[in-house]
């Protein structure tokens, strides 16, 4: 069993892997340009689709070389909220009217808190 042993080596480390008959995946550069001055290299693969803007460390927008910038795209519309859906039904006038309606209930003790 003592042939066995891993002398001399801290467990846990240092790896016992090596780069050594490991093929990478193919990759390419590309630069960006920064309006500050800043430029950036960043590896990407072969197959990937390469953006054409990318957030610079400063945090403008660094444009990839010898690309032109991107048109920008259509305002996404706003997502309809649950007041925008009563308001599509109800005038507030209305709503006014069934607050107050509420209110009084509840004031009058016809209505009552359910506990939890």
């Amino acid at each position: 069993m003592a042939d066995r042993s891993l002398r001399g080596m801290k467990i846990g480390a240092n790896s016992l892997e090596s780069e050594s008959g490991v093929d990478f995946a193919p990759r390419a550069e590309a630069f960006y340009d920064c309006p500050n001055g800043h430029t950036m290299v960043l590896p990407f693969s072969l197959d990937a689709d390469i953006p054409p803007l990318w957030e610079c460390r400063c945090g403008e927008e660094a444009l990839l070389r010898n690309a032109s910038r991107p048109e920008p795209t259509k305002p996404v519309k706003a997502p309809r909220t649950h007041w925008d859906m009563l308001l599509e039904r109800r005038s507030v006038a209305e709503l006014e009217v069934l607050l107050e309606e509420r209110l009084e209930l509840l004031r009058s003790g016809q209505l009552r808190r359910r506990s939890a």
